[in-house]
């Protein structure tokens, strides 16, 4: 076998390449580790961390109008945006430390710069190369911005955290996770936010009912929310950016964030040296074990076209190390994966819709509760939430379960761990609530809403 100067050469220092990296030294590999940008990769930077940030600064809005009901009686304070952003700023420093501080105290060599593969076993970063045995590609998703006219005007979640002013005129364009996360994000901040889809409902993926019923409430927060429309074209003008829209009409803003997919990561990769697949999609091909098409090459993560969540990608580092250098078998389960969206209030959600629950496992019994939140009693907050368990009919076992209501995405990792356990609506009605709380509501649905 031929001698390499390292065991792992991981090109990517985000979630999934950092846990890799960290597990594979632990094993005893010789590790190193190229990233081009930032430690921590989309989630510290660009994404989860600062986005959660920004939805507590969202969310003190109402929270001093929910106060004075309950007797807090004060104006409301005006709301800075350069603080919020340059404490995010901060904190974000804070992480990408800490994440070199792991790879360090791993024993993973750190290597600042955008990798290139050369051949099956040769990286370059820079002007120097390196050799390895194995090689893994982790480097994400990168946002996509069409070409119209006037799209250089449009901005990414990659700088919208960072703008230099408040936009108190934004325009979101998308219907994923990403543009409704935003478009609460910056409703609440005091922005007048126009939400524009070029589909007859947003959330595309989601539970019919979760997604109708989303659609009422962040209305109700004051979201112009279009759907059926899609951006002609964008002109800068003196008094901001003029967004001509598809059905004729046109408004004006100070940005415009374009929130509508994001494709892998792969530019300048030298991918064209090597024997990897590449996907219709633009995405690399891997087997279950994270092998691409070259034996000596492998990838996870986003740049896979996968599942595109943090705690994924970790999952698949963890298990590509395993099986690579600690002689493990181990396979990620893809199945009763909890996600939430942090709009407002918030959506969390595990298992199967409605519609994947009937057509996987035939007829359903459906389960619903439509209430004002105990807070809201008192604050006079015009906000319902939403829960709903699918139910497979012949084995009584709970496949699915949606919620939208303040906390969702707490609750739901608990309501995760019962449905991978396999358990049956007939726990969930045996269990014992805790009271007052809007999770008691999960195991206090009796009445069947609908069953096939």
């Amino acid at each position: 076998m031929q001698n390499h100067a390292y065991d792992l050469f991981v090109i990517g220092a985000g979630s999934g390449g950092v846990r890799a990296a960290r597990m594979a030294a632990g094993f005893g590999a010789k590790v190193a580790v190229a990233e081009d940008r930032y430690l921590g990769g989309t989630c510290v930077n660009v994404g989860c961390v600062p986005k959660k940030l920004y939805v507590y600064a969202a969310e003190f809005g109402k929270d001093f109008k929910d106060a004075r009901n309950f007797g807090w009686h004060s104006g409301t304070p005006a709301f800075d945006w350069a603080t919020l952003r340059d404490n995010k700023k901060s904190e974000i420093s804070r992480l990408n430390a800490a994440y070199e501080n792991l790879l360090v105290a791993a024993q993973a060599e750190v290597i600042n710069g955008r990798a290139r593969i050369i051949d099956a076993h040769t990286v370059a970063v820079g002007e120097r190369r390196y050799t390895a045995e194995k090689i893994l590609i982790a480097t994400g998703g990168w946002p996509h911005i069409p070409e119209f006219p006037g799209s250089e005007h449009a901005i990414s979640s990659n700088e919208v955290f960072d703008l230099e002013q408040f936009p108190e005129r934004l325009a979101i364009v998308g219907g994923g996770y990403i543009a409704v996360e935003f478009a609460g994000i910056f409703n609440g901040l005091g922005a007048r936010v126009s939400q524009l889809y070029r589909g007859p409902l947003f959330l595309r993926g989601f539970d019919a009912d979760l997604r109708a019923h989303a659609a009422q409430e962040i209305i109700k927060t004051g979201v112009d929310l279009r759907f059926e429309v899609n951006v002609q074209s964008i002109t800068a003008g003196l008094a901001g950016l003029q967004v001509l829209l598809t059905d004729g009409s046109a408004i004006e803003v100070d940005a415009v964030l374009y929130a509508t997919g994001r494709k892998a990561n792969l530019e300048g990769l030298g991918l064209e040296n090597v024997n990897v697949k590449i996907s219709d999609a633009g995405t690399i091909e891997v087997n279950e074990k994270y092998c691409t098409s070259e034996p000596s090459i492998f990838a996870l993560g986003d740049v896979t076209g996968g599942i595109e969540l943090t705690p994924v990608a970790l999952a698949e580092g963890m298990s590509f190390a395993r099986r690579q250098f600690g002689g493990l078998e181990d396979t990620v389960k893809h199945d009763f994966i909890p996600t939430a969206v942090f709009c407002q209030p918030n959506i969390g959600t595990v298992g199967f819709t409605e519609d994947e629950a009937r057509s996987t496992f035939g007829p359903v019994r459906v389960f619903k509760s439509t209430f004002k939140p105990m807070k809201h009693t008192i604050s006079g907050r015009d906000e319902k939430t939403f829960m709903k368990l699918i139910v497979d009919r012949a084995s009584d076992r709970v496949v699915g379960a949606h919620m939208m209501g303040p906390d969702a995405g707490e609750i739901m990792q608990g309501i995760a761990i019962a449905l991978r356990a396999g358990a049956t609506k007939a726990v969930f009605d045996t269990t014992i609530g805790i009271h007052p709380t809007a999770a008691e509501e999960f195991v206090t649905m009796r009445e069947v809403w609908r069953e096939d």
